[in-house]
């Protein structure tokens, strides 16, 4: 299991850890008890980083359409590189191959006509799997597969779905477009398109980030406000930093709040301009902590930005101090990536004597 200590939660799963129930976003304390005898190991990001870079490496050498989703997944397109590469098969298992030569690791390949039933395919035979659908195979493969199997149909989703008789995609047809549409509206409309294995959606190869954020679960419950801001403050230089980076500025700043008892809340503001500033970032997230007047011990904090965008901003009458803060920023930004991130830190972020 990969986790973040005994208050954090998991991470992954090994497959031998899942048959006891273990999952992703489980608490460590949880999976524990699901799976005593399981090794605990702290999570790596910078080496996954670079173990995913090796691969999407390898999948760029088969196709220059290669859509990352996450950093252990992505969906290349392959039409037209038969005469290059082989067949589907043939290709698949060599890009397998080269993953197990480059990295030491297995992966599995879902190969099908769209994006939605080739993300279906790769899940079937993990780990290590090959699974290829090909078009005359999609009713049948559809007919006996469970409705759950759908990427979107979560839990309740499906719970609702059992009530109407829906188990399998096929069930979804026995009922016209125009039930769902009335009964789900869109989201109606795209389960119908899935249940006929439908999915025109394109591999993109540069999708734009929805948001940025980071989070920290404390090893004890925190009562104290002034922990909090420093915490927070030491989430806004992180998400600042990275939103520079990326040459994106946002919009929308979000608070998240985990309490002792696990309840979660979340609370957001929009500002009228866009910005990048880490001072603003912590200043509007810090209020937002403030106006909760919190009478609960907190278990864990999180800061975000969305409404992201580039180019050029309007400027405005605030514009000069704005102006200083990202001055500021870029030159503690250029001084952390030329030494190390520890090298400059903010003052009341120190420890007192």
């Amino acid at each position: 299991m990969v986790g973040g200590g005994a208050r954090g939660v998991v991470s992954t799963a090994s497959y031998e850890a899942r048959r006891f129930g273990v999952h992703s976003a489980m608490p460590i304390f949880q999976a524990k008890k699901l799976c005593p005898q399981g090794i605990l190991v702290p999570v790596r990001m910078k080496r996954y980083r670079e173990v995913s870079g090796m691969v999407m490496e390898i999948l760029h050498g088969v196709s220059p359409l290669v859509e990352k989703v996450s950093i252990d997944e992505a969906f290349v397109d392959i039409t037209g590189t038969e005469r290059l590469h082989g067949p589907a098969r043939e290709l698949a298992a060599a890009v397998k191959s080269a993953v197990k030569k480059t990295t030491s690791l297995t992966c599995s390949v879902g190969i099908a006509p769209n994006k939605y039933l080739a993300k279906i395919a790769s899940d079937l035979k993990k780990p290590d799997g090959l699974t290829i659908i090909e078009a005359d195979m999609v009713e049948e493969f559809l007919r006996n597969l469970p409705v759950r199997k759908i990427p979107g149909v979560g839990r309740k989703t499906e719970e609702a779905l059992g009530k109407l008789g829906v188990v399998l995609a096929s069930d979804v047809l026995r009922m016209p477009l125009s039930f769902w549409i009335r009964r789900l509206g869109k989201v109606g409309a795209v389960l119908y398109d899935r249940a006929l294995g439908k999915d025109d959606s394109p591999v993109e190869p540069h999708s734009e980030p929805k948001s940025i954020s980071a989070e920290e679960t404390f090893p004890a419950d925190v009562s104290s406000t002034g922990e909090l801001e420093k915490t927070l403050l030491a989430q806004a230089e992180e998400v600042g930093r990275e939103l520079r980076g990326l040459g994106y500025t946002g919009r929308t700043v979000t608070l998240k709040i985990k309490f002792s008892d696990f309840k979660s809340l979340t609370r957001s503001r929009t500002l009228p301009e866009p910005f990048d500033a880490t001072q603003v970032l912590f200043d509007v997230g810090r209020q937002l902590l403030l106006d909760l007047k919190l009478a609960r011990r907190v278990r864990l904090i999180g800061i975000g930005i969305s409404n992201l965008s580039k180019g050029p901003r309007q400027m405005t009458m605030a514009s000069g101090q704005s102006g200083r803060d990202e001055r500021l920023d870029r030159a503690l930004d250029h001084l952390r990536s030329r030494f190390c991130d520890g090298i400059l830190v903010r003052g009341r972020m120190l420890e007192p004597d």
